[in-house]
């Protein structure tokens, strides 16, 4: 192990995903820990404690929701959920079980381990009490995209709508900021998929719809009838001025 590196916590019953995962988080620089299933899964949370988990949802004994959920009324860890399944992004979402982010399955092992560094350096962030009042005007307006009744925080990942501070998963801001950063300007799926999965995401295009649906669930006041996301039919989506 290495000295003062983070640690995962890999939770799969998959082997060849887990040494596929084990290898490239080293290659990193992490240090790296195992279970293959559920229960075993939280002993190991519980004795190691973990600097962040990656957890399958499909494990033996105990499925990975539950397993989230007793972890999570533990420990303050983040908690990444891979999963196959579209229905199973709407359980981790809208069970409120404490995951972090998700990712799907099959996905880039480019894409995850970026986004296990971005959940890492949240945690940092509130660990060291960063806070917006310790960074100079003109930084706080950098980091800040503001388009009509919506607000994104770059620093602390924060969106607000109306001035309400909105929850969304890592995934979910990035598209949000993607299209935020350049208003009124349609932007496809297919730029949306490249440019926020990455080049290398070889998923299902219907993968973005599912996440703008899941924005404007959050961000709208009647998701019939969008005022702030917006779809421009047969091409792709934008964000509104007013």
């Amino acid at each position: 192990m290495v000295k003062d590196a983070k640690t995962i916590l890999i939770v799969d019953d998959e082997q060849p995903i887990v040494d596929i995962l084990v290898y490239n988080l080293k290659k990193e620089g992490y240090n790296t820990i195992e279970a293959s299933d559920g229960i075993t899964a939280i002993n190991v949370a519980l004795e190691q404690k973990p600097d962040l988990i990656l957890l399958d949802i499909m494990l033996p004994k105990l499925d990975g929701l539950s397993v989230c959920k007793r972890i999570k009324n533990s420990l303050n860890v983040p908690i990444l959920m891979l999963t196959a399944k579209d229905g199973e992004i709407d359980k981790i979402l809208g069970l409120e079980l404490g995951a972090d982010d998700y990712i799907t399955k099959p996905f880039s092992v480019r894409e995850l381990v970026a986004r296990v560094k971005a959940n890492l350096r949240k945690v940092e962030a509130v660990s060291n009490n960063v806070v917006v009042e310790q960074i100079a005007e003109d930084k706080k307006k950098e980091n800040r995209i503001i388009v009509g009744e919506l607000e994104l925080d770059l620093d602390k990942f924060e969106t607000k709508v109306r001035g309400e501070i909105i929850d969304l998963t890592l995934r979910e801001f990035e598209v949000l900021k993607f299209l935020a950063s350049q208003p009124e300007q349609v932007v496809t799926r297919e730029t949306l998929l490249e440019r926020v999965w990455g080049y290398e995401y070889y998923g299902d295009i219907r993968t973005v719809d599912v996440t703008v649906r899941r924005i404007r669930e959050k961000i709208e006041k009647d998701t019939s009838a969008p005022k702030i996301l917006i779809t421009k039919r047969g091409v792709g989506y934008y964000i509104a001025k007013r």
